[in-house]
C-alpha cells in the first residue's frame, strides 16, 4: 500500500481522491487550509494516516504544511491537488503577490522544493493552461489590469510546466500533470459537464497504480489518456525561465541555477 498527501482534500477532487485511496487501503495524509475547514473531514478522517493544517495562500503556511508533512514520513506520491478559479481581485497575500499565483503555482512550487521527495509527483492543471500566455515579465499581475480567468490560465500553464521540470531534472520520479476536465465540483459548478469520477480517477491510478502505463514521466493526462499540452510546457528554455522567475518570486531555487 502507498503512503500518499493529498492537497485541498475538504471537498471536490480532492476529498474524492482521498475517499477512493483510503477505501482501497492506502495511508493517506489530508489537507486542510484552516483547523475549521478540516471538521468537514469528520467522517474520513479516522481512517486516515493524518491531516496538516495550513493556507497555501501564505508562503510560511506553505512551509508549515511541508513540515507536518516531513513530520509523518516520506510520502510515496503527493498529489497537487488544491486551487483556487476565478478570483475577483489581485487579493494580495502576506508576501505581496496575486492570491491565483500563490496558491495554484508559488504553493505547488515550495512544497515540491520542502517536502521530502516521493516516488511520484502529480500536479493538476486545466485546459485552460493553453489560453496562458508565454511571457513571465508580469506573472504577478502588479503592472496589468486584473484578469480573473486569464490569471487562472497562467496560473495553470505554469504547473503543468513544472510538472514536465520536474520530469527532466529529477529522472527517480514520476511527475505527471492531469486535467480533470471541466467537472462539477464547487469550483466547476453544477452543471460542468465533464465525469467527476475519471476527473479524481485519473490522479489517484498515477499515484498507486503498478501498470506500466501509469508509471511514466513527463505526462499531460486527460481521463487515464495522455494529451498533448501547449508548446510552451515542453519547451526547455520556457521551463528555464519560468523556475528562474518563480525562484525570484520565492526565495527558493528548486532545481538549481540553472534549472
Amino acid at each position: 500500500m502507498s503512503r500518499i498527501f493529498i492537497t485541498g482534500s475538504t471537498d471536490g477532487l480532492g476529498l474524492a481522491a482521498a475517499r477512493t485511496l483510503i477505501s482501497e487501503g492506502h495511508d493517506v495524509v489530508l489537507h486542510a487550509r484552516s483547523r475549521e475547514r478540516a471538521t468537514t473531514l469528520a467522517e474520513i478522517s479516522p481512517s486516515a494516516l493524518g491531516i496538516v493544517i495550513g493556507d497555501l495562500a501564505s508562503a510560511a503556511e506553505t512551509r508549515s504544511i511541508a513540515e507536518q508533512v516531513n513530520a509523518i514520513g516520506r510520502m510515496d506520491a503527493i498529489i497537487h491537488n488544491a486551487g483556487i478559479y476565478l478570483e475577483r481581485s489581485r487579493g494580495e497575500t502576506s508576501e505581496g503577490h496575486a492570491k491565483t499565483l500563490a496558491v495554484n503555482t508559488l504553493a505547488p512550487y515550495l512544497l515540491t522544493a520542502w517536502i521530502t521527495r516521493p516516488h511520484r509527483l502529480i500536479y493538476l492543471t486545466s485546459g485552460m493552461h493553453r489560453s496562458g500566455t508565454g511571457a513571465l515579465d508580469d506573472i504577478d499581475w502588479k503592472k496589468r489590469p486584473w484578469g480573473a480567468s486569464q490569471a487562472y490560465s497562467e496560473s495553470k500553464l505554469y504547473i503543468a510546466t513544472l510538472s514536465a521540470a520536474v520530469a527532466r531534472h529529477w529522472p527517480d520520479v514520476f511527475s505527471n500533470a492531469v486535467d480533470p476536465g471541466w467537472v462539477p465540483t464547487k469550483m466547476g459548478g453544477a452543471g460542468a459537464p465533464d465525469d467527476l469520477e475519471m476527473g479524481h480517477l485519473t490522479q489517484t491510478w498515477l499515484a498507486k497504480s503498478d501498470a506500466g502505463a501509469a508509471k511514466v514521466s513527463g505526462g499531460y493526462w486527460y481521463h487515464r489518456q495522455q494529451r498533448e499540452a501547449a508548446a510552451e510546457v515542453s519547451d526547455t528554455g520556457f521551463q528555464h525561465a519560468l523556475m528562474e522567475k518563480l525562484a525570484e518570486l520565492t526565495g527558493v531555487q528548486l532545481f538549481g541555477a540553472r534549472g
